[in-house]
């Protein structure tokens, strides 16, 4: 059995699926949720990582044949939920790892940090654009 994963944004669905494991930063944490985990609900961290291993792993935990083990997207604050092995990812804004435009994402966080007051923290756009970075693989 696995959990059934919905990665959603105001305006659409980014990413909906079978996964056997979703780990998330929230406000009070990083949560890793398996099958049969207790219901949950938390804020999202913003400009965080969601990791969703094994998508679309069939109801025996494998893998899909195509050999992709985790699936990681940028979240711009929201909601986690969980429940009845249903776990809903509501974010303000996110992107799929794979869909980053690198050289864009780059360019956003040189605008928001230069728009950033020195030694204050950093801002939303900062956060996103940097986790935008690590779900593509980047160093941010």
């Amino acid at each position: 059995m696995t959990l059934h994963v919905e990665l959603v944004v105001p305006d659409r669905e980014i990413w909906s699926g079978s996964a056997r494991m979703v780990i998330a930063k929230t406000h009070d944490g990083d949560i890793g949720v398996l099958q049969s985990h207790p219901p949950v609900l938390g804020l999202l961290a913003e400009g965080s990582l969601v990791r969703i291993l094994d998508p679309d792993a069939d109801d025996s935990g494998e893998a899909a044949a195509d050999g992709e083990n985790e699936l990681v997207a940028a979240v711009s604050g929201g909601f986690f939920s969980v429940a009845d092995d249903r776990v809903s990812i509501l974010a303000r804004d996110a992107e799929l790892g794979g869909e980053v435009d690198k050289s864009a994402a780059r360019a956003e966080l040189e605008a928001a940090s230069a728009d950033a007051p020195a030694g204050g923290e950093e801002s939303a756009e900062v956060r996103y654009a940097r986790a935008r970075l690590r779900a593509a693989g980047e160093q941010a």
